[in-house]
């Protein structure tokens, strides 16, 4: 499994050195790791820059410097970077209005598992989620749920091959159509996977 190493982060002098560089280039990178999925739902693609991004911003908030510490961080984000068979993402439910949302989240109890990815010719994949911990409960579910799209063989391959790359939502409570991914964002998804040969 790819996963970041102490060797790989910056101690927090030299990233407050790089920090204005270095975000300016995660931030360029996320514009095609986000995925609109309605008005208010959104997918967020991790990769080994994300994660990388959100260790070095954890260890400069909380200020640690200290081994155990900086392993902690590591074992927290590392499960979250792709293995080279599926994309692991945030699933964030986006509503600014705090009585809107807790009703929409009453009725969303499930959405995580009703999210759906597809490559071009292939079977729809629905996700893994919430490996971590349970994040629904008999009211309501939470505003942010992780998940991970599991690929098969075909499936990679198809997408190395040009195929396109489809999404939607069947919750019933917040139904999105199938829909094309942009080219951006499909071509960035594709680096994630491995190179396959189908014979």
């Amino acid at each position: 499994m790819p996963k970041l190493n102490r060797s790989d982060l910056w101690s927090l002098e030299e990233y407050a050195e790089q920090r204005p560089t270095f975000r300016t280039k995660v931030m360029e990178h996320k514009k095609t790791r986000q995925l609109p999925m309605g008005e208010h739902a959104r997918l967020y693609f991790e990769n080994e820059l994300t994660i990388r991004y959100q260790i070095q911003e954890m260890l400069r908030i909380e200020k640690v410097f200290e081994a155990e510490g900086i392993n902690e961080e590591l074992e927290s984000y590392n499960p979250l970077i792709p293995d080279g068979h599926n994309w692991k993402a945030t699933f964030m439910i986006e509503i600014d209005d705090p009585i809107e949302r807790a009703q929409q989240l009453a009725n969303m109890i499930g959405i995580e598992n009703k999210v759906w990815l597809q490559v071009e010719g292939c079977d729809r994949v629905y996700p893994i989620a919430d490996e971590d911990m349970e994040r629904d409960n008999e009211h309501k579910t939470s505003s942010v749920h992780f998940l991970r799209f599991e690929l098969s063989p075909s499936m990679i391959a198809a997408a190395h091959s040009g195929g396109a790359i489809l999404a939607g939502v069947d919750h019933a409570a917040y139904t999105i159509p199938e829909f094309e991914i942009a080219s951006a964002i499909r071509d960035s998804l594709v680096e994630d996977l491995d190179e396959i040969t189908i014979n």
